[in-house]
């Protein structure tokens, strides 16, 4: 598995709101750099294998907004879901779930996770290719601690959730991590 120290330079292609667009759909395309979404800024970031799944949906997203003025608190000026699904279904979802403070960002074409070295298959649940899940604090762009779940792999037959959670994340930000947390060296060896 490669490390990665900084998030790799891609564009993201999201939907924004624009009341100039006429009809019952005021969206556009815009295209998001890495660079727009991480320069200047300390990001929590959390990824998960695809939106209305149960864990994302029961767990993940919903914790991440729970604790969003905690991690201000802690210094984190925004909190970012990655997920290899398009803008509209992640927009869905979003609506679905009640969030207002997490950015739901569409990696639709899986080059984000591909080349943060995440992209694993799930053929064996039907989902394609998709991100393994994982979490890290980014720093202007550089990637200060990840937190990636154990057994990393194709087709792997469980999903682990026990180091990406918001709860994993605020214990590092206070300094009360613990000894089962992954650094980006030890998780991108094993």
């Amino acid at each position: 598995m490669t490390i990665v120290n900084r998030v790799p330079d891609v564009v993201f292609m999201t939907r924004v709101r624009d009341e100039s667009v006429e009809g019952e759909n005021p969206f556009r395309w815009e295209p998001k750099s890495s660079q727009d979404l991480f320069a200047g800024k300390k990001v929590a970031v959390f990824s998960l294998p695809g939106a209305f799944t149960p864990t994302c949906s029961s767990n993940h997203l919903p914790r991440y907004d729970e604790l969003f003025e905690d991690f201000k608190a802690q210094g984190i000026d925004e909190i970012i879901c990655v997920s290899v699904n398009d803008a509209f279904v992640m927009f869905k979802w979003g609506q679905e779930q009640g969030n207002k403070n997490i950015y739901l960002l569409p990696d639709g074409n899986g080059e984000f996770t591909r080349k943060m070295g995440m992209l694993v298959d799930k053929s064996n649940v039907g989902f394609g290719m998709r991100s393994w899940r994982y979490s890290m604090i980014v720093d202007d762009g550089a990637i200060e601690k990840m937190f990636i779940e154990e057994g990393f792999g194709d087709n792997f037959g469980a999903d682990p959730f026990e180091v990406s959670d918001a709860d994993t994340m605020m214990a590092y930000l206070k300094g009360e991590e613990s000894a089962g947390v992954s650094s980006p060296r030890k998780a991108f060896q094993g």
